[in-house]
């Protein structure tokens, strides 16, 4: 490698080690809610594409269901709507299940007795709702958020890399208001496993972020390979040309 290219490097070093270091306040921690403290984060579920909905009503034939499988089961449409046979179809992206069960009874008690506060029973499974998981981790991505997922199960479930800076791991709650700066805290996995400090064990909501970032070390490792990988193939590409014969 030519003296430049080592510059090259060498120069990279100090960003490597900038990058080392975030944002992170101690006191957003506050605005994560300990488990104990709640039973679940989304205590009224939103409709959205592409959830998948299964509605059942004993009453109601095609909503029955058929053997050891109950009710009806769609998923939402992109414009929001499911839409079954004597229903029609039906809005739902934007209300909570119970609307929806409200709903599709007001459409059918023109056609059947209903007994009971509820005779329709909607039953929702997430397909749009996510926590994101990124970094040094095993199993990186979106995950479907559950909520009861904490930052100890979501973690560990992803399952940190040998590169892993356990001891400085973001969780980042993104502002939904321009003028409102994202909730940042840092978080010592290596501690809450070794020594079970679970203060920063707290509840993920939907769209909350983790980023488990390389130690510096393997930062620099990572940048320097990233760098000089394609300086090498370029240098080793020597194209030679021969001279072209006379007349």
């Amino acid at each position: 490698m030519s003296f430049q290219k080592c510059s090259h490097l060498a120069l990279c070093i100090p960003a490597i080690l900038i990058a080392g270091c975030f944002s992170a306040r101690k006191e957003d921690l506050k605005a994560f809610t300990p488990p104990t403290e709640a039973d679940v984060t989304c205590p009224q579920y939103i409709l959205e594409p592409p959830d998948e909905v299964t509605v059942i009503c004993t009453n109601v034939p095609e909503l029955a269901g058929s053997g050891t499988t109950p009710g009806q089961t769609q998923t939402i449409r992109a414009d929001g709507v499911i839409s079954f046979e004597r229903v029609g179809e039906i809005s739902v992206a934007g209300k909570t299940p119970r609307q929806v069960a409200e709903l599709i009874a007001a459409r059918l008690s023109s056609l059947y007795k209903f007994a009971g506060e509820n005779p329709i029973d909607v039953r929702v499974r997430n397909q749009s709702k996510f926590y994101y998981i990124i970094g040094q981790v095993q199993e990186p991505g979106a995950k479907f958020f559950t909520g009861r997922e904490t930052t100890l199960s979501a973690i560990s479930k992803a399952v940190p890399s040998n590169l892993a800076w356990k001891e400085h791991i973001q969780v980042i709650r993104p502002s939904t208001e321009p003028s409102v700066p994202s909730k940042i805290f840092a978080l010592n996995f290596k501690k809450m496993i070794e020594h079970g400090d679970m203060q920063c064990n707290v509840l993920l909501q939907e769209g909350d972020v983790i980023y488990v970032p390389p130690t510096i070390l393997a930062s620099i490792g990572l940048t320097v390979q990233e760098i000089a990988g394609p300086l090498l193939q370029g240098g080793s590409a020597v194209r030679v040309i021969s001279p072209t014969p006379g007349p």
